[in-house]
């Protein structure tokens, strides 16, 4: 019974600190999905679900990013292979002073999804490190 006892007051101890320490799904910065951005509404349509066509990128930090050269990167998840597999990338020149940053189609760039899947979007810094990523579905009409 003693010993019943102090593997339970053990156990007690160990799950305090399990429980003290924090953990998050995904640190510092964020990344999510929305339709557009607009200036006076902000984001419009967020969700992690569209149909095929442009979507706009959203990024937020609380601190800056110091970054003045960006990449997003699509990479589709091939059923067949079991893997991501690039798709596309566009190429965008921030401000490093940026916390909050949108990547939105362009005339320069269409950031369209053409075919329905599953896609993993990142944020690459000019290195090609990844700074962020997310998880993406498109669906056809």
């Amino acid at each position: 019974m003693k010993t019943l006892n102090c593997l339970f007051l053990f156990t007690m101890f160990i799950s305090f600190f399990a429980m003290y320490s924090n953990t998050f799904a995904q640190a510092e910065p964020v990344m999510y999905f929305c339709d557009r951005y607009d200036e006076y509404d902000g984001e419009i349509g967020i969700k992690d679900r569209f149909y095929k066509g442009p979507i706009t990128v959203m990024v937020k930090c609380d601190n800056t990013l110091n970054l003045t050269d960006a990449t997003i990167q699509y990479d589709r998840y091939n059923f067949r292979s079991g893997k991501f597999e690039y798709y596309k990338s566009f190429d965008f020149d921030i401000s490093s002073d940026m916390k909050y940053i949108f990547f939105a189609p362009t005339s320069g760039n269409s950031m369209e999804f053409d075919d329905a899947g599953f896609y993993r979007v990142f944020l690459l810094d000019p290195d090609g490190n990844t700074i962020t990523s997310a998880l993406i579905e498109i669906i056809s009409y």
